[in-house]
């Protein structure tokens, strides 16, 4: 069978094996990867895995901050055994840990990417990414009970509530993607472009469109944003678009 996550099909057992095994960035098979898992899920029934993959969810939403500053392009630093050693990350690091975690407790998952229209950005992160798209956005799909579902566990609690976004909930059996709508009734996050669904971090198709919309940006080192997402929170504009 093929190992190239475009061409793989989920549905027949040998499909499902692919979102199973470990990967570059989804290293699955590290130890601190499968400690981690094994901790958030050992006290579930290990058959319900509707209920595991709820508690990976909600432990890397808020076990790891969300911040969009901390972005690097070093492919070292979006492996999911790295994440659990960061204090904050973006959403396709997050994306990647839950993924890893999902597969080192036996439940297929895969990775799927999106452009998205964020409405509600800082006015400093705005000027910075000189758009209102954050390209690339990752989140997870996980196989439970015949069918695949999606989670994004990028926004943590606090952060949601400094930006009067309801934090998203996943139950495991449910898609739990970004709300269209804050709080207020303003319009949130939109879904623009998708990239498709992979078995690993395509990491140079996601380099490519970073270069895309962000051009000038990633010329300015490792580290090319310095800032705390969740401390501008009281200080969010409105978008451009809609």
């Amino acid at each position: 069978m093929s190992n190239d996550p475009h061409t793989a099909r989920p549905g027949s057992e040998t499909d499902l094996d692919l979102y199973l095994r470990p990967g570059r960035f989804v290293d699955s098979n590290h130890p601190a990867v499968i400690a981690y898992a094994k901790q958030k899920t050992g006290h579930l029934d290990g058959s319900d895995k509707a209920a595991m993959a709820s508690a990976l969810f909600y432990a890397v939403r808020d076990g790891i901050r969300y911040n969009p500053y901390s972005f690097t392009p070093d492919p070292e630093a979006l492996k999911a055994s790295s994440v659990l050693a960061a204090a904050e990350t973006f959403c396709i690091p997050k994306a990647i840990l839950l993924a890893a975690g999902a597969r080192a407790v036996g439940i297929p998952a895969r990775l799927g990417f999106a452009d998205v229209l964020n409405h509600l950005a800082s006015e400093r992160l705005r000027r910075l990414m000189k758009t209102d798209v954050f390209a690339f956005h990752g989140y997870t799909e996980l196989f439970i009970r015949g069918q695949w579902v999606k989670a994004t566990p990028a926004f943590n609690a606090s952060l949601c509530d400094k930006f009067r976004i309801r934090p998203l909930e996943f139950n495991g059996l449910e898609d739990a993607l970004f709300h269209p709508f804050d709080l207020e009734g303003r319009k949130h996050m939109e879904y623009v472009h998708q990239y498709g669904t992979f078995a690993d971090l395509p990491y140079e198709e996601m380099m490519e469109s970073f270069r895309t919309h962000y051009p000038g940006l990633l010329e300015k080192g490792p580290r090319p944003m310095e800032g705390d997402i969740e401390a501008e929170g009281p200080g969010i504009t409105h978008g451009t678009h809609g």
